[in-house]
């Protein structure tokens, strides 16, 4: 059976590192805000090409975290709007419900899976505070339109990253072209930790501030509480393990774009829908999408043949429970994404005779 993500053989190219990084800590006796964390915030930084990077405990409390800073510092109040994608995993939504803001769904393009820029204009009202694109499935959603829209309208452009960590636009990377940037390092993520873990990065060191100040109880000194904050902290374990991973992070991404071209090029099968050449070269591929109408035949059929898939994702986020009052909205290239989108395995540590089989698979479907 070839694994849709084998976990365990991820982590074993790195195994001595990781160990050492590992004892390291252990044997610091220090194993929250230390050395380790101050470590890898440096070099994340710098990797993503930002002034300034705080660890965090997740991907959603780092989204969270964003809203709440701008909402502090007098930028959003309770009841402003944030543009996002209607496409998106439901994270993206409730970092935006969870601060009393609210959510305006625009669809993505069917070729991308990006936000549409051209559909976001007529999105935004005099409510509008920002637009919080997602680089979905490791594709850059950033355009150039898109930073003109916010210039123009003064919004601020938040970037959900925790799908892209080293893709690129142009010279820069995703996680440095807005205000701010969300990431998560989800074990399964291109840059993984062994346990949950995020980080903000910004340029802007009023928001870093705010950002630390909230994430820690609200407290800026020991003891002293101006914020109703949360406990939201990267520990020194993760920060260490992602120290090592984020090292091979390029190789790691190269391999992945070389898998996924062999895919778009030698998949010729005219019931399915991959992501263009040009696309594959753009995208770092946290997740290769297949569109197929006989989605669930497709992943049968894989599975029967010894391939394991996943979907990204079944339920859009309009049509969750918890999001009952959007239940009426229509968004059809939504919706049809999320009927037909299955997930082929496509990461660094696939040989090559396993490409092989799910290409010659995919192809006799």
């Amino acid at each position: 059976m070839i694994k849709y993500l084998d976990l365990k053989s991820v982590t074993a190219q790195h195994d001595s590192e990781i160990n050492e990084a590992v004892q390291r800590v252990v044997e610091s006796g220090w194993y929250l805000q230390g050395a380790e964390n101050k470590a890898f915030c440096k070099e994340f930084a710098s990797f993503i090409g930002t002034a300034h990077c705080v660890g965090c405990g997740n991907g959603l409390d780092a989204l969270t975290l964003i809203l709440r800073a701008y909402k502090e510092m007098g930028v959003m109040q309770d009841g402003d709007e944030v543009i996002v994608p209607a496409n998106t995993y439901i994270a993206t939504i409730l970092a935006i419900t969870e601060n009393n803001l609210k959510p305006v769904l625009v669809e993505p393009r069917i070729d991308t899976f990006q936000i549409n820029d051209t559909r976001i204009e007529e999105a935004i009202t005099p409510r509008t505070r920002a637009i919080m694109i997602v680089h979905l499935y490791g594709k850059c959603a950033y355009t150039d339109h898109i930073g003109d829209i916010c210039r123009r309208h003064n919004l601020r452009l938040i970037e959900d990253n925790a799908q892209a960590h080293g893709c690129h636009f142009g010279n820069r990377r995703t996680g440095s072209l807005g205000d701010a940037a969300a990431h998560s390092f989800y074990p399964g993520k291109n840059l993984g930790a062994l346990g949950d873990g995020g980080a903000v990065t910004t340029d802007d060191k009023t928001l870093a501030e705010m950002i630390t100040t909230l994430a820690n109880y609200g407290s800026s000194r020991k003891y002293v509480f101006d914020y109703k904050g949360r406990n939201s902290r990267l520990d020194e374990v993760q920060a260490a393990v992602l120290r090592v991973k984020l090292r091979y992070l390029d190789a790691d991404n190269a391999r992945r774009r070389d898998i996924a071209l062999q895919y778009a090029e030698r998949i010729h099968n005219e019931r399915l829908l991959l992501p263009s050449m040009e696309y594959c070269k753009q995208s770092v591929h946290h997740i290769f999408p297949v569109l197929c109408k006989q989605r669930d035949e497709l992943q049968k059929y894989l599975l029967e043949h010894g391939v394991q898939t996943m979907v990204h994702y079944p339920i859009p986020p309009h049509r969750q429970l918890c999001y009952k009052e959007m239940a009426e909205l229509q968004l059809p290239i939504t919706e049809q994404i999320h009927a037909e989108e299955l997930s082929i395995p496509l990461n660094q540590t696939l040989t090559q005779e396993e490409v092989e089989t799910i290409i010659d698979v995919l192809n006799k479907f």
